[in-house]
């Protein structure tokens, strides 16, 4: 059977007997490419499970609302990302610790996953990824990974263009350098 697009699934999902179904079905045609987003912020496979229950929570609760002037993905990332960002917080105010200490756990985590299949330089560019600040993290990971345009990009986190491109600009920049140290360091 074909996938459904959102317009029909939207309509499905406004009516009374066909709600839950169609909810079921958005879910299915969005939860991967949402998990791995989610995945890539909070990096724990339980942690990255618990956030996305959350969002598809809010967008249950939420679609009712939702006016159609943004793809219903685009929605659904906007949710993620805020999500996301406030696991995060969360997560930092739950141990009274620093950003930097939060991407230590993150990265431990991401070393001890048996769900990271990816090879020493991957894993290098992850750890570097987690060492940034979260929101730049979030435009470094749709840009990078997501290969998102930075129209979707600021429609999913209501920030401007030009305050994306200068966010992903840093966070490469960011990244170039903590890759550069970190052969330094395995040189030496």
């Amino acid at each position: 059977m074909e996938e459904a697009s959102d317009e029909e699934l939207l309509t499905l999902f406004r009516k009374e007997e066909s709600r839950h179904y169609a909810f079921n079905l958005i879910v299915r045609k969005h939860q991967r490419r949402l998990y791995s987003f989610v995945r890539r912020m909070v990096t724990d496979p339980d942690e990255t499970k618990d956030v996305l229950q959350d969002v598809f929570l809010k967008a249950w609760t939420g679609l009712d609302r939702f006016r159609e002037d943004a793809q219903l993905y685009s929605w659904l990332y906007r949710i993620a990302h805020n999500e996301s960002i406030s696991h995060l917080k969360r997560m930092r105010r739950g141990l009274f610790v620093s950003d930097a200490k939060v991407s230590e756990r993150l990265t431990t985590t991401l070393d001890s996953s048996e769900h990271f299949s990816g090879d020493a330089i991957q894993k290098k560019l992850q750890r570097a990824v987690m060492n940034l600040p979260p929101k730049q993290r979030a435009v470094f990971t749709m840009k990078y990974f997501d290969e998102m345009k930075y129209e979707d990009m600021s429609q999913v986190t209501g920030t401007t263009v030009g305050a994306l491109k200068s966010s992903f600009h840093i966070a490469v920049k960011k990244i170039e350098d903590e890759l550069a140290k970190a052969d330094q360091t395995f040189v030496q």
